[in-house]
């Protein structure tokens, strides 16, 4: 029944990763139409609903492990890498595509 549960959880997690990307990521920007300022609301959105994703998946790992089901506890550790990398990359995303052309007066690089 764990191994049942935590498979079932892992490709919910999957799928609502990749849904989220390709539909709420997605066609938010292909709705804004070029309008740089929606773009930018729907990479933050986005970027949000990947750490409300992550928080939840790190408290179901928690659960099943006062639980003790912990191939359940596997599989959420392993989701929750998953969604930590994509947090990582959309994070690398947006601070890649707004930096400052100027250079910051007392900065290392300058």
């Amino acid at each position: 029944m764990d191994l049942a549960f935590a498979i079932s959880l892992f490709l919910l997690v999957t799928a609502w990763l990749v849904l989220d990307w390709v539909f709420g990521l997605g066609m938010d920007v292909w709705a804004a139409q070029g309008d740089q300022s929606r773009i930018d609301v729907a990479g933050l959105a986005h970027i949000r609903r990947t750490q409300v994703l992550l928080v939840v998946v790190l408290t179901v790992a928690v659960l099943a492990g006062i639980n003790r089901a912990w191939r359940t506890v596997v599989a959420q550790v392993l989701a929750a890498l998953l969604v930590g990398g994509v947090l990582m990359a959309a994070q690398h995303q947006w601070d890649t595509s707004h930096t400052s052309p100027g250079c910051i007066r007392y900065a290392a690089h300058c």
